[in-house]
């Protein structure tokens, strides 16, 4: 199948601009997360959103639990249809997992992107007691979620949307969140959580120099602050930029801020 329409890419904003900028949605939400920020950039800049195999408007039968198991299958599909649009030196701004798999990318053809914005992302969810490192995350914290998204997907996303979504007092947000969760298979859902928490890409940052802008949550339930610390610690050419916002999707709940930073950086 194309590689553009595998993963539902859209090409918006100005198709004559000479800088491009794409746009990779994390866990449970789609492309359409990112309206918000890319309204703010369509007249300077070719905008790229696109699902991820199994979510938004892909086909979930292309989804193959084997293969999607590693992050590094989400990265190869970026390279592919990135190269088919012919992305040379463009801006890639990925939100928590779109993060790493957007440095997986960069890594398979350091040609495509120039600039990283890592928005919310982190590279080990799970906590390392052995190397200090705080993720977020205990394995039997995981180990609980994974079960209570067995037993009952939707009755999981009631609960889970609120708490990652935050904001409590924007209802609208934590709905069009469980919206976008419900819309999974839950099959897929599941798998694709295990492959994201459970992954670790520490040691894909050793080296990475690509100009990277780190923007964090000031309090975000699954990326903490120490998350970006770490980030900005271990990448040579990094720069953090903490912002008020609660929740795990400040371009949802916070875009006029996050819209600012990617423009400053950009």
């Amino acid at each position: 199948m194309d590689a553009l329409q595998k993963n539902n890419v859209r090409i918006t904003g100005n198709t004559d601009s000479p800088q491009t900028l794409v746009f990779g949605h994390g866990f449970g939400t789609d492309q359409t997360a990112w309206r918000f920020i890319t309204d703010t950039f369509r007249s300077d800049y070719r905008i790229v959103t696109y699902d991820n195999v199994g979510a938004g408007g892909t086909n979930p039968n292309l989804y193959n639990h084997s293969r999607y198991a590693r992050l590094n299958t989400y990265a190869d599909d970026l390279v592919a249809l990135s190269e088919a649009l012919n992305i040379r030196r463009a801006i890639f701004i990925g939100h928590s997992v779109s993060g790493m798999v957007g440095l997986l990318a960069s890594r398979k053809n350091p040609a495509l992107f120039a600039k990283h914005v890592f928005l919310n992302a982190s590279p080990r969810y799970l906590n390392d007691e052995d190397d200090n490192y705080v993720g977020g995350f205990t394995q039997q914290v995981l180990n609980d979620l994974f079960a209570a998204m067995a037993n009952n997907y939707y009755a999981w996303v009631s609960g889970f949307a609120p708490v990652v979504m935050g904001n409590p007092e924007k209802p609208q947000l934590v709905e069009e969140f469980a919206r976008t969760l419900s819309a999974l298979r839950p099959d897929i859902a599941l798998a694709v959580a295990k492959a994201i928490f459970e992954s670790d890409h520490r040691n894909d940052l050793s080296g990475f120099d690509k100009e990277t802008l780190i923007i964090q949550s000031s309090n975000d339930v699954a990326v903490p602050v120490a998350v970006g610390d770490y980030l900005n610690h271990h990448l040579p050419n990094s720069k953090l930029q903490v912002i008020e916002s609660s929740g795990h999707f400040p371009h949802i709940s916070a875009p006029a801020d996050v819209a600012k930073n990617i423009r400053s950086f950009i």
